[in-house]
C-alpha cells in the first residue's frame, strides 16, 4: 500500500522552493505571535489556549492541510503528469494511500511542532495546553489531508474549496452555528484535546466518542473515495 517512488516524487513537489516557504510561513508567525504575546503579557493559560485555538488550530493548520492534501495530487492533475503515473503497474488505491501518507507527514511536521514550540513559549505547557494542541493539531492533520486530498482528485478547484472549508465553514459558520461544530475537523481535534489537557481551559462542543467516529470516517471514507476517483480517471484515459 506504499510506494517509496511516488512518496519520493510527492515531497518533491510539496516541498519545492516556493510551495515550503508557503508552509513555512504560517508556522513562523505563530511562532512570532507567540513570542511577542509572551513577551508583552506574560505565561497567562488563557492566553494560551486563545492564540493556539483561535491561531493555530483554527487557521495554520487547515490551511497548511489545504496546500498539502491538494498540492499532492491536484498539480499533477492539472498539468496532466498524473498520466504518466497511472501508467505504471501500481494500484490506484496504493497511489492515494502512499500521497495521503507523505500530505499527513507534512501537515503535521509544519503544524504540529510550531504549535508545540508556541505552546511551550506561551505558558510553559501549564496545564498541558501546549501538548493537547500539539495532540489536536496530529490529529487534524489527518483529517484534512485525507479530506484534501480527495477534493485535489475530484476538482481542479480543491484549493478555492479547501479554503472556503477552512475560513468559512469551520472559522465563520462554526463560530455562529452551533450545529455546524458537529461537522468541524477543528471541534473534533478539541474534543481529543480536552481529553489530553483533562481540564476545563480546552473545550469542544463535540462529544470525545462522536469526535473519534468522524475522524476515522472521514479519513477513510474520503481515502476510499479517492482512490474510487483516481481509478476513473484512468479508465476515461483509456476511453
Amino acid at each position: 500500500m506504499y510506494d517509496p517512488t511516488v512518496a519520493r516524487l510527492t515531497y518533491r513537489a510539496l516541498l519545492g522552493r516556493r510551495r515550503a516557504l508557503i508552509l513555512g510561513a504560517l508556522p513562523l508567525l505563530l511562532i512570532v505571535i507567540s513570542v511577542v504575546v509572551r513577551a508583552l503579557a506574560g505565561a497567562d493559560d488563557q492566553t494560551a489556549v486563545d492564540v493556539l485555538g483561535g491561531f493555530g488550530l483554527a487557521t495554520m493548520v487547515p490551511i497548511i492541510g489545504v496546500i498539502a492534501g491538494t498540492g499532492a495530487i491536484g498539480p499533477e492533475i492539472d498539468d496532466g503528469s498524473v498520466v504518466y503515473l497511472l501508467s505504471k503497474p501500481l494500484k490506484r488505491p496504493t497511489i492515494i494511500f502512499t500521497k495521503l501518507i507523505v500530505a499527513v507527514g507534512v501537515t503535521m511536521v509544519f503544524s504540529a511542532v510550531p504549535m508545540l514550540i508556541s505552546g511551550l513559549i506561551l505558558n510553559g505547557n501549564g496545564q498541558q495546553i501546549a501538548v493537547a494542541y500539539t495532540v489536536a493539531a496530529l490529529v487534524a492533520s489527518i483529517a484534512y489531508a485525507a479530506l484534501f486530498l480527495l477534493l485535489g482528485t475530484v476538482s481542479r478547484h480543491a484549493v478555492v474549496f479547501g479554503l472556503v472549508y477552512a475560513l468559512v465553514w469551520e472559522a465563520l459558520f462554526g463560530s455562529l452555528v452551533a450545529g455546524a461544530r458537529t461537522l468541524s475537523v477543528q471541534q473534533w481535534s478539541l474534543a481529543v484535546a480536552h481529553k489530553v489537557s483533562g481540564g476545563e481551559l480546552v473545550t469542544s462542543d463535540v462529544g470525545l466518542t462522536t469526535a473519534t467516529v468522524f475522524l476515522v470516517a472521514v479519513t477513510v471514507g474520503a481515502t476510499w473515495y479517492a482512490g474510487q476517483k483516481l481509478r476513473s480517471l484512468t479508465l476515461a484515459g483509456e476511453e
